[in-house]
């Protein structure tokens, strides 16, 4: 198959341990664009954790693609214009604080700029700000404080508190909102239908390429959808157990090349 588009999750997946891109990856992945490849970085994150990336793989130049908050903005790079964007309802706000006010759970959302986030403090309260490097802001009143359009709530916690939580919401918001983890201490609360796999046919309609041209990586529980609904859906060594059993093929971990590798043996043809 001769894949078009190339879809890459960021964390654990084209960043390695210590959130780089390796020198082989990215060559690989610029040497995939001139030969006529598109390049989507679908990913849990604002954008403004994102654009630094797409800078570096210069996607502005050969027409790629953002897909920030897990497919909730999908930005044209070569543009900036906004393809699309979910709004979260609001109207589901205040029961969701409610449900939390027991818990040591960081609520997080975001505004153009900054995280916002309540005041509850624990070990994964900065690892957001730590991917992003921007701001953070904590407010006494949540739900108060909320009067802007967000695209998701991101809830930071102890692991065990997150599977917790992430059943409670589920069965309270079942066929209203999604909800899954990106990582063991995060949960991923979205407007409902909002996921990586459910926001790439319009964008691949929009493109003019075929589910069978599309080729995605992932290594987490949210690039589950993306991974099955792609054409060939790749797996990280270092990833979850579950993504591995739907993937099409489990590539090298992210300390190891695994993205560069795979595209070399199954995307990238030989320089002659």
């Amino acid at each position: 198959m001769d894949f078009k588009l190339i879809a890459l999750d960021i964390d654990g997946t084209l960043t390695n341990s210590k959130k780089e891109i390796t020198p082989r990856t990215r060559y690989a992945l610029l040497e995939a664009q001139r030969q006529g490849k598109k390049i989507i970085l679908a990913s849990g994150r604002h954008p403004i954790g994102i654009l630094p990336i797409s800078k570096d793989l210069m996607l502005d130049r050969y027409g790629g693609f953002i897909m920030a908050f897990n497919g909730g903005k999908i930005i044209n790079c070569q543009t900036g214009e906004t393809v699309v964007s979910k709004r979260f309802p609001l109207e589901y706000l205040s029961d969701i604080v409610g449900v939390l006010s027991d818990s040591n759970i960081t609520i997080n959302t975001y505004d153009n700029k900054s995280i916002v986030a309540n005041r509850k403090i624990n070990d994964y309260t900065y690892v957001e700000q730590d991917i992003l490097k921007t701001d953070m802001v904590f407010v006494d009143d949540f739900v108060s404080a909320i009067r802007f359009e967000i695209n998701k709530i991101l809830l930071a916690g102890e692991p065990d508190e997150i599977d917790r939580y992430k059943e409670i919401l589920s069965s309270r918001y079942d066929g209203l909102l999604d909800i899954y983890k990106s990582a063991p201490y995060f949960l991923e609360i979205m407007p409902f239908g909002v996921t990586k796999g459910s926001m790439m046919p319009p964008l691949l309609q929009k493109l003019g390429i075929k589910r069978e041209e599309l080729i995605a990586f992932g290594d987490n529980y949210n690039d589950m959808t993306m991974i099955g609904y792609a054409g060939f859906g790749v797996a990280m060594a270092n990833g979850e157990n579950d993504v591995k059993k739907i993937a099409d093929y489990v590539c090298e971990s992210n300390d190891d090349d695994g993205i560069a590798k795979a595209l070399e043996k199954f995307v990238l043809k030989p320089n002659i």
